[in-house]
């Protein structure tokens, strides 16, 4: 169990963050029909839980790495949805200056350290993060996630064994949403329960119901109270389910209409709200204030994205090296 406590203002605070993550992403979705936003473009919507239940755990200094379906955990670890949208619209004011896109979100200030379009590149960069917190001598942790494609690479393996070897502080999530790209979990593997590939290396991991945000907050609490307190690293599987396709071009014909309509009854954003109206947390009109609030939100920053400038030719130059004389570039 947690020992985070779970109060009524998590549960609020858990239905707010969601609440940003879901419009966030069907107004995303909107804007790439209307292309204002170009290349590939990965949506969260469903899976929600996953990251609301890690952030109600976490502290700010801890950092998060993730994939390219990254959009959610930059909102959720606090970079601005002006940032955001300004990313994918490739403005200079976006949190990664226009130059990674919707796939590539970055904030240093916040501790979000990427999102990665190389499947399971993340996972070594993670590991490396906490070997990094641990030589420091604090007690943050870094929070890895992958999908459930990615722990096909090899560098998965590789990763766990040397992070439970030298005890890092690293948390490695698999959102397990049930799809590499269009190819089921059944159709990769024998082993349906991909938590268990973490005890090959003698490492605590666990299956979590990824569509109940309590499920996640107190696994999560668990793993980090054991990272925290040097004893290594732990590998969740949370399972999730993502209600569009895998990216905006997939149709997502390889799946039921009633295998979604099953999981869109499991809505985190619905069960979490229905929590707070049984719990008698708030009221119709609290509802509907959070709601106009994150319209307003929403809205502004598609204004902000809009209204910002291009980057100039001349930055095509810069981040390229963190050290700007760096000696060995050649023209």
């Amino acid at each position: 169990m947690s020992s985070t406590p779970i109060t009524k203002e998590t549960y609020l605070e858990w239905y707010r963050s969601m609440l940003l993550m879901r419009k966030f992403e069907e107004k995303t979705g909107q804007l790439y029909g209307q292309q204002k936003i170009r290349g590939f473009c990965h949506l969260y919507i469903g899976q929600e839980a996953v990251m609301a239940g890690t952030m109600s755990v976490i502290k700010p200094e801890d950092s998060v790495i993730t994939a390219y379906r990254d959009h959610a955990h930059a909102l959720a670890k606090g970079v601005s949805a002006d940032a955001c949208m300004a990313e994918m619209f490739g403005k200079i004011t976006g949190c990664s200056k226009g130059k990674g896109g919707s796939m590539h979100f970055f904030s240093k200030e916040h501790k979000m350290m990427g999102g990665h379009g190389i499947v399971g590149g993340q996972i070594p960069l993670g590991a490396g993060i906490a070997f990094a917190e641990k030589y420091l001598g604090n007690t943050n942790v870094n929070v890895c996630y992958m999908g459930d494609g990615a722990v096909r690479q090899g560098a998965f393996n590789e990763t766990l064994n040397m992070a439970m070897t030298w005890k890092l502080p690293v948390i490695f999530v698999c959102e397990n949403n049930g799809y590499a790209m269009g190819t089921s979990v059944a159709r990769t593997t024998n082993m349906m329960d991909i938590y268990k590939m973490g005890h090959g290396f003698d490492m605590p991991s666990a299956a979590v119901d990824g569509m109940d945000v309590v499920a996640v907050h107190n696994a999560m609490d668990e793993a980090v109270q054991r990272a925290r307190a040097g004893e290594g690293p732990t590998f969740l599987e949370i399972r999730t389910y993502r209600y569009k396709g895998h990216s905006m071009s997939d149709p997502a014909k390889y799946r039921t209409k009633e295998e979604l309509e099953e999981f869109k009854g499991r809505d985190p954003l619905l069960s979490t709200k229905a929590a707070i109206v049984e719990n008698k947390y708030a009221d119709d009109a609290w509802f509907a204030e959070v709601d106009a609030e994150i319209k307003k939100i929403v809205e502004d920053s598609v204004k902000f994205a809009e209204e910002s400038p291009y980057p100039d030719a001349s930055e095509i130059y810069k981040d390229v090296y963190v050290q700007e004389d760096y000696p060995f570039i050649m023209d």
